[in-house]
């Protein structure tokens, strides 16, 4: 197909090419776009949600913009907690999924997201590690998230050999996890680190002894930052990384300020 496409561009561009040479701008008097591709072509949220059949897969359209490339929407979706992109062509044809790279950042690390730390508040979380450390790292966790787990673990593996690092556990429940609200208000009540690691061993908690603002805080401050899953792991710089990385990985980036 994408073979197809070429050829096709190719000859329309020679085919134009031809015409302008032979009798000047003069002979290319019919309809055509001008400016801006926009002027011509348009897609609505309301139209995106027709075409790409939203009500059946439950999804929503939250923004329609011009792609990177020319003769492509780019259209943002939600779906349940998730948030991604697809690309419709200008003719409303053709449905394009996937990720653009421009040739020039091949190879290169993704840039991470900086987060302003001055609006998280340590006080309210789980303490890892020595308060007193000079690298303090965050993290937003889920008591029912298998990889909050994982990352877990790699932590307790990170402070048996670094006294320089503390993590501070915020606790923020996915709504799909029924039950890690009440387990992270039961948590965050006495900021209990042998709670965290009963929840992560899959133990039954106690009710919640206190009636916390910090959960709803967490959460609310969550949507603020832009962190919609976890792990979400915010670095002394400020860099936030969304989602679980081993020990190794973890301490390079700590250790590896931009």
């Amino acid at each position: 197909m994408k073979r197809h496409f070429l050829l096709f561009s190719l000859f329309t561009i020679f085919t134009a090419g031809a015409v302008l040479s032979a009798g000047g701008t003069e002979a290319f008097q019919g309809p055509g776009c001008m400016g801006s591709c926009t002027d011509c072509h348009t897609l609505t949220k309301q139209d995106a949600a027709k075409l790409l059949k939203t009500d059946k897969f439950k999804a929503e359209i939250k923004d329609v913009r011009t792609g990177p490339i020319k003769g492509l929407w780019e259209v943002e979706l939600n779906q349940g907690d998730k948030d991604f992109i697809v690309y419709i062509d200008f003719a409303k044809k053709h449905l394009v999924e996937g990720k653009f790279t421009p040739l020039e950042e091949i190879g290169k690390s993704a840039e991470l997201k900086k987060i302003d730390l001055k609006k998280i508040p340590l006080e309210g979380a789980v303490v890892m590690g020595n308060p007193k450390a000079e690298k303090k790292i965050i993290v937003f966790d889920d008591p029912d998230c298998p990889y909050c787990k994982k990352l877990h673990e790699e932590i307790r593996v990170i402070l048996k050999k670094r006294k320089d690092v503390a993590f501070y556990i915020k606790m923020f429940p996915l709504p799909m996890h029924k039950n890690a609200h009440e387990k992270s208000m039961a948590i965050a009540c006495g900021k209990s680190l042998k709670l965290l690691d009963d929840a992560f061993a899959g133990k039954k908690l106690p009710k919640p002894e206190c009636d916390t603002k910090e959960v709803d805080n967490n959460l609310k401050l969550g949507a603020e930052l832009g962190i919609k899953g976890t792990p979400a792991i915010i670095f002394p710089d400020g860099r936030l990384l969304p989602g679980y990385v081993d020990a190794d990985a973890l301490m390079g980036l700590i250790d590896n300020p931009e």
